[in-house]
C-alpha cells in the first residue's frame, strides 16, 4: 500500500489546476491512484486529501460511492459478467457459471495467480449485444462459452495486451490541458463578469433588448 509517487504527484497537481476548487478533482485523482496500484489504497486516499484540502473520510466517501473504484487488490484483469434482464434472457447466468468453472473461482474472487478477478454485475448498457461482459471495462459482446475460453487463453498469453491494459488504466494517452487553454477555473464567488461564451452569444431576447 502506498501514497502517490513523486511522478504522480506532479500529474495530480496538473489535474487539480483544471478545477475551480481542488476538491472537484477527487474523481480523476482516485483514478490516478488506482492506475498506480491497481486499486485505491488507504494511504493514497490520505495523500489525495492532503492535496485537495479535505479529510480522508471525504475521499473515502467519494471512492466508495463508485463501483469502478476498488478498495482491495484485484486481478490484472477484472472480468465483469452482466446477468441483468437482457443478458440473463440470452444466457448471461449460464455464461457466469461457465466462467466460474473455467477460472476455478466463484464470482467476487480472484484466481490464485492474481490474473483474474470475476464479478457478477448489473446492466452494463449493452442490452442489444447480450450476453455481454467487460474486461477492465472494455466491452465484449454476444459472448459464447467458447468465446470466453478463447478470451481467457488470449489474456493469459498476452495476445490482448495492446487492447486491454492492466486494471486501473483508463487510457494509454493521458489528457493534458495547457495552462493558457484552461477555462472556467475561477471559483464562482470570484467571477465578476459573464462568461465569454455568453457575452458572445446574442439571443433573440438580448437582441430585442438592445434594439429597444
Amino acid at each position: 500500500m502506498s501514497r502517490l509517487s513523486t511522478e504522480n504527484v506532479e500529474v495530480a497537481r496538473e489535474i487539480i489546476a483544471r478545477y475551480p476548487r481542488p476538491k472537484s478533482a477527487l474523481i480523476p485523482l482516485l483514478h490516478l491512484a488506482q492506475e498506480q496500484d491497481g486499486y485505491v489504497t488507504s494511504e493514497a486516499m490520505a495523500h489525495i486529501a492532503e492535496l485537495v484540502g479535505c479529510t480522508p473520510a471525504e475521499v473515502l466517501g467519494t471512492c466508495s460511492f463508485y463501483e469502478m473504484f476498488k478498495l482491495h487488490p484485484v486481478g490484472r484483469y477484472l472480468v465483469n459478467i452482466c446477468t441483468n434482464i437482457s443478458c440473463m434472457l440470452c444466457g448471461g447466468e449460464e455464461l457466469l457459471e461457465h466462467a466460474e468453472k473455467r477460472l476455478g473461482i466463484k464470482a467476487g474472487n480472484t484466481t490464485e495467480d492474481g490474473l483474474f478477478t470475476l464479478e457478477e454485475v448489473e446492466c452494463i448498457a449493452a442490452c442489444t449485444e447480450a450476453p455481454s461482459l467487460q474486461v477492465n471495462y472494455r466491452y465484449f459482446h454476444k459472448v459464447t462459452h467458447d468465446d470466453f475460453d478463447r478470451l481467457v487463453d488470449d489474456l493469459r498469453a498476452g495476445r490482448l495486451d495492446d487492447e486491454i491494459p492492466p486494471h486501473g488504466t483508463l487510457a494509454r494517452v493521458r489528457q493534458s490541458i495547457p495552462s493558457d487553454r484552461r477555462a472556467g477555473i475561477a471559483p464562482p464567488e470570484q467571477v465578476t463578469s459573464e462568461p465569454v461564451w455568453l457575452r458572445n452569444f446574442e439571443s433573440p431576447s438580448r437582441a430585442q433588448g438592445a434594439a429597444e
